[in-house]
């Protein structure tokens, strides 16, 4: 398993836009892809489900861990990260 710290940039946070672009890119692996977040990332959600990435109702500025497992993981969580890094979609500023 890979993991790592993303924090939300995005000025809406992850609302449908960018949480389903998260799923789209998610769902090319074979890697188990989720994040974990809030108090004590105590909440985890999966990153190739749309009701579970919108219902984490993550906010810029958030921190959370995004995690892959799996045969592709690296591969994953690159990709994953660019992503991120990219703004998922949207202007950051």
């Amino acid at each position: 398993m890979v993991s790592q710290k993303v924090t939300i940039k995005n000025p809406a946070g992850l609302h449908l836009r960018p949480a389903g672009l998260l799923c789209q890119e998610a769902m090319k692996y074979k890697s188990a892809v989720s994040f974990s977040y809030g108090p004590a990332e105590q909440g985890e959600a999966n990153a190739k489900s749309i009701l579970s990435v919108l219902g984490a109702c993550i906010r810029n500025g958030d921190t959370i861990t995004l995690k892959c497992d799996g045969e592709d993981e690296v591969d994953a969580i690159s990709a994953l990260l660019a992503l991120f890094a990219d703004g998922l979609g949207d202007t950051l500023s």
